[in-house]
């Protein structure tokens, strides 16, 4: 066999190893759970008593009647920082409370699950998505820590344009949520549906059930999506929660706004469906915002030294 033959078989090979490496995840799964995936979706805003505050579930039949028998779902979960949207999903994806702008134009103070990830697999920023109806959470993906910031980002959709500039529809966004799924198998992603508050805000009742009901199908729906993929099957950990709640009637101006530590604002809920969780279990013990990007870690195998939430190990077989 010749040198220059020799030197030929190398190179091929080199370039072999290379591409396999670039085309997979650059660290071995160090996760001994049977989780892969990790997709929050968080609907923004409705008040709990017209969701599982009502023994009914008129309004939610999906998840209060179908979807709570595949997983486990938090009596007392709460938002125990600031109600708000941006300091509410800030709290999903740092783990750490912040009274933050609700602008879209202030950046968290800590890095994102997202940005854990990322850095510790090495992976390419499609495997971590951020997908919003609300284009004021584009800061999501980024942080003012100046060890992080700019680095490590995930995938974003915040409207069209994003960065404040644009708020779309939940329909607009559920579909970029089963394009997001279908053709990049997202290992994170947060997802947020806006209608339910906006239209509170709006002062519609008739309007804001519509929404409450149109989420709880989109949830539905983005579930199956997630079960008829073959990759994700059975293997995607899906947390279904909101960012705050809203004023019960006689609080201020009721269910129209919120912000304040009233219990109405507090009070929101958490269903978790997955492979490694507890089917149609109800666990009394309390959980809060901040415990949902531990729990990710977790589950996930990456560390997050910056969170100050507590792993939920409560809802694992």
């Amino acid at each position: 066999m010749t040198k220059r033959y020799i030197v030929l078989l190398v190179a091929i090979a080199s370039t072999f190893l290379s591409s396999t490496f670039r085309n997979s995840d650059k660290q071995p799964d160090k996760s001994p759970y049977k989780t892969k995936y990790a997709v929050v979706l968080v609907i923004d805003g409705p008040r709990y008593t017209e969701t599982y505050g009502d023994q009914s579930c008129k309004y939610i039949p999906r998840l209060g009647k179908e979807l709570i028998h595949e997983g486990v779902f938090y009596a007392d979960f709460k938002n125990n920082g600031p109600t708000y949207t941006n300091a509410g999903h800030t709290a999903i994806t740092t783990g750490v409370y912040q009274r933050i702008s609700n602008a879209g134009k202030e950046l968290p103070k800590n890095p994102s699950f997202f940005q854990y990830y990322l850095k510790e697999t090495g992976n390419d920023k499609s495997t971590a998505w951020l997908v919003s109806s609300k284009g004021k959470l584009e800061i999501l993906a980024n942080t003012k820590s100046k060890k992080w910031w700019n680095t490590y980002m995930p995938s974003t959709y915040c409207g069209s344009k994003g960065n404040s500039a644009d708020y779309v529809g939940d329909l607009q966004t559920f579909n970029k949520v089963l394009e997001v799924i279908s053709y990049h198998k997202p290992k994170v992603m947060l997802i947020n549906f806006l209608a339910v508050d906006a239209t509170a805000h709006q002062n519609e009742w008739e309007e804001y059930l519509q929404s409450i009901q149109q989420s709880d199908e989109f949830a539905f729906q983005v579930w199956q999506a997630i079960q008829s993929d073959p990759e994700m099957k059975d293997r995607t950990a899906l947390f279904i929660t909101n960012d705050h709640g809203r004023h019960l009637d006689g609080r201020k101006d009721g269910f129209v706004n919120h912000g304040d530590s009233c219990v109405g604002c507090r009070k929101i809920s958490l269903l978790a469906i997955g492979p490694d969780f507890k089917r149609d279990t109800i666990v009394q013990t309390p959980g809060e915002l901040i415990d949902i990007s531990a729990t990710i870690a977790e589950l996930m195998g990456f560390s997050m030294p910056t969170t100050k939430g507590r792993v939920l190990k409560e809802m694992f077989n």
